[in-house]
């Protein structure tokens, strides 16, 4: 979502090559080596969308076990968040096998370690293939089959359907949503083995706070995507009326999809008022991201589009959280 570095050259006769020569003299090159090395694989398993993919199931975890009125500290919340882990960074390889040369024409992605050659595509997509396969037996054997089967639904969405699609349509950003909110129904079926109304609730919620989210991502690297093809609203439409209305229409809908929770009787008022306010501010930023059809300068469009980013980032761990800790039992 290439080839490797050339190892150094081994002249004949000689028991030691150049780099190893270096090495030897400078030992710290070689932990440097590794630390470079450990950078690419956190890069091409995109740790930090990993690490919310994890985040968001855990909370889909924790709220099942209290549907189930059992502790949410237990073995099953490990190995359930360690299967989700590995699919989720098994696809985020194979997504960065797929567009590794639309990656190298991008500025903010051409550093990636597939599209700059530091993994070769072979060592990428075996380390993809086998961290998807792995993580899909390791739930259906840990968990349950239906959270084995899930996983590996949407990660072959994801891979096979959406990345493929974002070259070719704008609708690959409503189809990547799903399973891009599909971590706390994971989380759910984990521990509960059924796809249920709370676990569709949770599923909603991620859904639909994925498009002002992104929509201020595209606006941000509109011409990144267009040097690359891919075919996201602002690129096709650049003078943002689309974005924007596609951006307003979802944060209009984060107020009643965020209280679903509060309807369906697993969360109580506390979270309900919290949720109220931090969608109306989710709303109010995204009425403000509007500006970019008439701002000044793209330097003043780029302010309200980031604006909006860092107010989505906070928005939704701070949802989830509150959810979390005002969550009602059966």
């Amino acid at each position: 979502m290439t080839p490797a570095v050339p190892a150094s050259s081994v002249i004949e006769d000689q028991v030691i090559s150049p780099g190893e020569a270096v090495t030897a003299e400078h030992p710290h090159l070689r932990a440097g080596e590794t630390a470079s090395r450990i950078a690419d694989y956190a890069e091409l398993f995109k740790f930090r969308v990993t690490a919310l993919v994890v985040m968001t199931a855990w909370a889909g975890f924790y709220l099942g076990s209290m549907r189930s009125g059992i502790s949410s500290i237990q073995p099953g919340l490990i190995a359930a968040l360690v299967g989700i882990g590995l699919v989720s960074a098994g696809s985020a390889a194979l997504n960065e096998a797929l567009e590794r040369k639309l990656d190298a024409r991008m500025i903010r992605t051409a550093q990636r370690p597939m599209a700059s050659g530091r993994i070769s595509l072979p060592h990428g997509v075996l380390l993809g293939m086998a961290a998807i396969i792995s993580g899909s037996l390791w739930l259906t054997y840990e968990t349950n089959p239906l959270t084995g089967a899930l996983t590996l639904i949407t990660a072959f969405s994801y891979v096979a359907i959406y990345t493929p699609l974002k070259r070719h349509t704008t609708l690959a950003t409503f189809i990547g949503a799903f399973p891009g909110a599909m971590p706390p129904l994971l989380g759910w079926t984990a521990v509960r083995g059924a796809i249920e109304w709370p676990a569709v609730a949770l599923f909603a919620i991620l859904f639909v706070w994925q498009f002002p989210h992104f929509m201020a991502i595209a606006w941000l690297y509109k011409e990144d995507y267009g040097r690359a093809g891919i075919r996201m609203l602002p690129v096709v439409q650049p003078d943002g009326w689309s974005t924007v209305l596609e951006a307003l229409t979802y944060a209009v809908l984060m107020v009643p999809v965020s209280l679903l929770p509060v309807y369906l009787h697993f969360a109580g008022k506390i979270y309900g008022v919290t949720a109220a306010i931090l969608s109306i501010v989710y709303l109010g930023y995204t009425i403000r991201f509007a500006r970019i059809t008439r701002a000044r300068s793209i330097v003043e469009s780029k302010m309200y589009a980031r604006d909006l980013l860092k107010v989505s980032v906070i928005y939704l761990p701070v949802l989830l959280t509150v959810l979390m800790l005002n969550a009602l039992g059966k």
